[in-house]
């Protein structure tokens, strides 16, 4: 894509940003499964983690995206690019059906309205990540570069 920037010159921040995410899921993902042990997979309880509302089910999810972006994000080489861009779109479709079914017994994850927010929010900053940490080469740069001063 000629719109999006290669070799950004805050390309390593935008990768420690989204390695960042990563581990937020991570972590979260640990505390709510020690903290939704014994309950049912997709409980809707009163489950709270970190001030969110979480099961069983959305900490095994949380952990396995917080592996994902922690992997690629260690590996580099453009994968951590994609992994960001295609999660931080998966994570807004959920955090927008969550929206929708927040009140209903469809909130299967057991989201609450700050869970959403933070969900949302993080898929923001990872596709931020995703779209600034490109690397290429000198004349995919210069394509780039050239690109983006056209009017």
């Amino acid at each position: 894509m000629a719109h999006t920037p290669v070799n950004h010159p805050a390309r390593p921040i935008y990768r420690a940003i989204g390695g960042l995410v990563g581990l937020y899921f991570l972590v979260f993902g640990v505390l709510g499964l020690v903290a939704s042990a014994g309950n049912d997979f997709l409980a809707q309880d009163d489950t709270t983690v970190l001030g969110q509302g979480t099961n069983l089910g959305f900490s095994l999810l949380s952990i396995v995206l917080g592996i994902a972006i922690l992997a690629g994000t260690v590996i580099g080489r453009n994968l951590d690019v994609a992994i960001n861009q295609w999660l931080a779109y998966a994570l807004m479709v959920l955090g927008l059906a969550e929206l929708a079914f927040l009140q209903t017994d469809a909130n299967i994850f057991n989201f609450t309205i700050t869970t959403d927010i933070v969900v949302l929010t993080l898929s923001m900053v990872l596709l931020m990540a995703g779209m600034y940490g490109k690397v290429g080469t000198d004349e995919e740069n210069e394509a780039w570069q050239k690109a983006r001063l056209v009017l």
